[in-house]
């Protein structure tokens, strides 16, 4: 992964040695004169290329996203009613942990296969884009990411999602036959008699569609913070490019 992000720097400013119209909007942009074209386009995708690599990594462990309640994954909203009335059903509740570990066990496993879709994105980027995200907002490369990247990286987590899904755990069962069990047990309960007097509905949810969603919010928001990181805090610009490019902007 990080030769691979090493090539895309070296492959940017050799792209971009030849557009002087960046210089001009640069220095308009920093009101110094001193940073070069080349290092402005090539220290914002040096700062994406930080964030995501960090971002992958967290999440990409044993509980990145288990043990962080700020992306933890849930059962989806329509299972709501499974959560608040799973006590009801014997064993429910040791049932429902254990597909929630499972959940978050294959969003940790698929999150590393975005490396190359974010690769494209950032050795795809424009001068218009370099520009917008050195004045824009403080998620302004995080919108550029998830604008350019949303699409690919759904199709490309939900495979893996599934994948991972239907993965031999614990038990040698696996989430979905998990979530499955859940459901079924759940549905019964619901279409039972006692079920529709309570007033309990079924549950019908596509669970690797939701989990690549939420899978990738949660890959977003981590991004997001170090961006801000970036841009706020100069501790966290690990290079001398990162440091005169963000540096032009707090000195602007």
């Amino acid at each position: 992964m990080r030769k691979i992000y090493a090539c895309i720097l070296l492959g940017t400013v050799i792209f971009i040695s030849s557009c002087s119209e960046l210089m001009q909007i640069a220095q308009q942009a920093a009101g110094t004169g001193q940073l070069t074209q080349t290092e402005v386009i090539a220290g914002l995708k040096e700062a994406l290329v930080v964030g995501v690599k960090k971002s992958v990594e967290r999440l990409g462990v044993t509980d990145g996203y288990y043990r962080d309640q700020a992306v933890k994954i849930f059962l989806p909203p329509e299972a709501d009613v499974i959560v608040e009335n799973i006590g009801r059903i014997p064993g429910g509740q040791g049932l429902l942990d254990d597909v929630l570990l499972r959940i978050n066990r294959a969003a940790e496993d698929a999150v590393s296969e975005a490396g190359p879709i974010f690769v494209n994105s950032i050795t795809s980027m424009t001068i218009n884009d370099a520009m917008g995200i050195l004045k824009g907002e403080n998620n302004a490369a995080t919108q550029y990411l998830q604008r350019t990247t949303y699409n690919q990286l759904f199709n490309l987590y939900q495979p893996k999602i599934q994948e991972s899904l239907d993965k031999k755990l614990v038990g040698n069962v696996s989430t979905s036959q998990s979530w499955n069990v859940l459901i079924q047990r759940w549905n019964e309960v619901a279409r039972s008699m006692v079920g529709q007097v309570a007033g309990l509905k079924p549950v019908d949810v596509k669970l690797d569609e939701y989990l690549t969603g939420k899978g990738l919010d949660g890959l977003f928001l981590k991004i997001e913070a170090e961006e801000q990181l970036i841009r706020k805090d100069p501790a966290a610009r690990v290079t001398d490019l990162l440091k005169r490019v963000f540096g032009s902007v707090d000195n602007n």
